[in-house]
């Protein structure tokens, strides 16, 4: 403490605090160029990148911008206002501390602009428009120091990606500036560190506190076969609501979240005063939840990853996770949001959806006590991103090439970018590439005499401000009251287009029956029924990660299996004695016939989207070998394909080559490529969705998106912007890598069981939802021996 200004000192006894010694630590590195924290959640990582700032501007005080803070969440930049707004004015510093997002006024965005407060808390986004205008030099020429918080989150999109090419750009206006980067607990602090910066940057690590209590909750009922939702544990997680102060339970999908939070509701014979917090929910919504959360108002708060970042919301003393968590750093993450608070344990439960995920949940919980956390390494930094940073680039005046390849080889993910790839993606943003060139609306930079590349068209920064930043927008529809026109958030537009009036759906909670499509808008009513559609909530359908697929098949080897419920234990001893247990060096296929049909049932372990991939490609393989695939069903553990024929050999199936080929023509003619490019497109400023005066809807911008991606594939298949989406495929929407570890891992090795009749670990598979038909021969002959026998039976031959 001695380190500090009296005031802050005095401040400090005041309220019987003294401060941890990661927050002193850096307090002595508050010189250092750069500096990584990595804090478990409520370990005061916030205050301690605040610290040396506020010494400073205490010590030296001063105008002008001095600190950025900026974090993946507007509400995180919005309550840290609040939170250091109040110390300030406490203790009298002529400090100004302002936030600035989407939500701010353009009267207040302007006045920042011309005078800049003290310390100015943004998101990604907003940086890089204020990095967009000409008078971003003036306004950046005093800053000190960037505070990045929640650093991990956004290290795992291209939100990151886009951040630090704006802190490459910084420095280029203000030499000398410091970061601070503020993280969770990571799998590998090294890795995070070098792509928050080049430049050397030591890792602090704060003690991480005692071990969470975390467990699985006893149920009266054992989970089903097979599903989501968690709703056979609703009474029993009502009886823990009971017991506690304040209990988060978060779920996976925000259509998950509406179920359960309207069961629990009906559930709720005692009134007791519940909440519902996701990324569909109007604005309004959400700041009243939040606030009544902070006033400890709600005693329970059903919601999704929109609480998962570091804001502090009270006196929250458990967290319930609904849904095997997929990823033990999401579980770690989600556990910390209770008892948030320095050196006080945690209190978790995990609910498992069904058998299979009691088996990850108890896999999980081991990987939480044995500090072994998921990641897979990053890839090189995306070029759709860099396209339109060349733009933003742009808006701000004219630029060298050489100057702003190495000012962006100078950002970790970028480290490796060739002078090839630049020119390419500089070629692009300034004329659209060979197909595209002729066309005047994709001339947007011009070289000039001097050498320097700027915008042909000054007004063009208009357009490209309103696109600025790497968050696709799904397309939705505002859902408001008919009576009052309050909203209430949003829906997807293609569930709203199959809407008549009279359908009734669930939103915020409540049931609302549609009434009309008018303006854009969802106009609904109330509704006291109790058997709602489900709105298409968008939103991530995460996948098990590859450490926890590992130790799943670890788990289920173990000879001792008491640490799992007995019907779980059973299930699995049952499996050993009918067919084979699924092991990590090998791949497991199971031959039965069930229902009149060739059952097939592949193990692979590989995560959801990369199971799902497994069936399209394996179906494909199998119709060209004549076995008359019909549909498919994947999990994250399993495929299961039906069809005419038996596999008699599956190894033929798993060829590395063969796979690849099937991917390629597969991939040509998907729809999923489509939409994989209509989000590369966006990014890299071809296809914009924002219009001034108007925007364009979610079928207008799809349109002019797959008419480009057909033209493209005809008349420039090596564009830009097609090589981009085939790497954004292969990686995210069909997660080939997965299936690649796969095949590694097995090495060509296949235990092939052929049973009698369905198997246990195949049982659950039958009742998954999802379905995939297979259009082929194979159906072609089912609808012919169905027209023979049909002839047959009215006497015709």
């Amino acid at each position: 403490m001695a380190q500090l200004p009296d005031i802050l000192t005095d401040w400090f006894a005041r309220k019987g605090w003294s401060l941890h010694p990661h927050q002193l630590d850096m307090l002595d590195r508050g010189t250092d160029p750069a500096t990584l924290l990595v804090a478990p959640t409520g370990g005061g990582k916030t205050l301690a990148g605040f610290l040396p700032t506020l010494v400073e501007l205490i010590e030296q005080p001063r105008d002008g911008l001095h600190t950025l803070y900026i974090s993946p969440l507007k509400a995180l930049a919005a309550d840290l206002r609040r939170n250091l707004t109040g110390p300030i004015t406490e203790m009298g510093l002529p400090i100004r501390v302002e936030d600035r997002s989407g939500d701010t006024s353009q009267t207040r965005k302007k006045a920042q602009r011309a005078d800049p407060p003290h310390i100015l808390l943004t998101t990604p986004e907003s940086l890089a428009l204020l990095l967009s205008y000409e008078d971003a030099p003036r306004m950046f020429a005093g800053l000190e120091r960037v505070v990045v918080d929640e650093l991990h989150a956004l290290a795992e999109s291209k939100r990151g990606d886009q951040l630090m090419l704006c802190l490459a750009r910084l420095e280029t206006l203000r030499p000398g500036l410091r970061r601070v980067g503020l993280s969770a607990t990571v799998e590998d602090p090294p890795a995070l560190a070098r792509f928050f910066t080049s430049a050397p940057c030591p890792v602090l690590a704060a003690d991480p506190g005692p071990e969470p209590d975390i467990r699985m909750l006893k149920t009266r009922n054992a989970p089903p076969w097979s599903g989501g939702g968690g709703a056979y544990a609703m009474d029993d997680v009502l009886d823990e609501v009971r017991r506690h102060k304040t209990t988060l339970i978060f779920h996976n999908t925000r259509a998950q979240a509406e179920i359960f939070f309207h069961n629990l509701w009906l559930a709720n014979d005692e009134g007791l005063p519940i909440g519902i917090h996701h990324g569909s929910l109007a604005r309004e919504q959400r700041q009243k939840v939040e606030a009544a959360m902070v006033a400890g108002e709600l005693r329970a708060i059903v919601c999704t990853g929109t609480l998962d970042l570091g804001l502090d919301w009270g006196d929250v003393d458990l967290v319930i996770q609904v849904g095997a968590p997929k990823n033990v750093k999401r579980l770690v993450q989600r556990i910390g949001r209770a008892n948030h608070r320095y050196n006080a344990p945690s209190k978790a439960l995990l609910v498992p959806a069904n058998r299979w995920e009691v088996i990850e949940c108890q896999a999980a919980i081991e990987a939480v006590h044995d500090h072994d956390l998921d990641g897979d390494p990053r890839g090189p930094g995306p070029r759709d991103v860099l396209c339109q940073h060349i733009l933003i680039t742009a808006c701000s005046g004219p630029f060298d090439a050489d100057a702003l390849f190495d000012e962006v080889r100078a950002s970790g993910a970028y480290a490796t970018l060739s002078r090839e790839e630049f020119d390419a993606c500089l070629d692009f943003t300034a004329t659209g590439g060979y197909a595209l060139r002729a066309y005047d609306r994709w001339q947007r930079l011009k070289q000039r005499p001097d050498g320097l590349w700027q915008l042909r068209d000054p007004r063009a920064t208009q357009l490209i401000r309103m696109n600025i930043g790497t968050i696709q927008d799904t397309d939705t529809l505002k859902v408001r009251m008919r009576q009052n026109r309050r909203p209430l958030g949003e829906v997807e537009e293609g569930f709203a287009a199959s809407l008549t009036p009279g359908d009734t759906f669930l939103i915020g909670g409540k049931i609302v029956r549609f009434e009309s499509l008018k303006e854009m808008y969802v106009d609904v009513s109330h509704d006291k029924g109790r058997k709602p559609k489900i709105a298409v909530f968008a939103g991530s359908k995460f996948a098990t990660s590859t450490q926890l697929s590992a130790r799943i098949l670890k788990l289920i080897h173990r000879d001792d299996l008491s640490a799992l419920p007995g019907h779980t234990a059973e299930w699995i001893t049952l499996q050993r004695a009918v067919s084979h247990l699924p092991q990590a060096g090998r791949i497991l296929v199971e031959s039965f016939p069930h229902d009149g049909r060739a059952q097939t049932a592949i193990y692979g372990f590989a995560g959801r989207g990369a199971m799902q991939t497994l069936g399209l490609l394996l179906t494909r393989r199998m119709e060209d070998a004549g076995l008359g695939p019909l549909g498919f069903v994947a999990t994250d553990y399993a495929t299961l394909i039906w069809g005419l024929k038996p596999v008699e050999d599956p190894a033929f199936l798993f060829d590395r080559n063969g796979l690849i080929e099937g991917l390629e023509g597969w991939l040509g003619e998907n729809a999923l490529m489509k939409r994989s490019f209509k989000a590369v497109a966006n990014i890299a400023g071809l296809t914009p969705r924002n219009f001034p005066g108007t925007k364009a809807s979610g079928r207008q911008a799809t349109f002019s998106s797959d008419i480009l991606y057909d033209t493209l594939r005809r008349y420039d298949p090596d564009h830009l912007l097609l090589d981009i989406t085939r790497e954004e495929a292969m990686r995210g929407l069909i997660d080939f890598g997965r299936i690649e570890e796969m095949l590694e891992r097995t090495e060509g090795r296949v235990d092939h069981v052929i049973a009698d009749r369905v198997t246990p670990f195949a049982a659950p598979l039958f009742l998954e939802a999802g379905r995939v038909p297979v259009e082929g021969a194979g159906r072609e002959a089912l609808m012919q021996a169905e027209a023979e026998r049909l002839m047959a039976e009215a006497g015709l031959s």
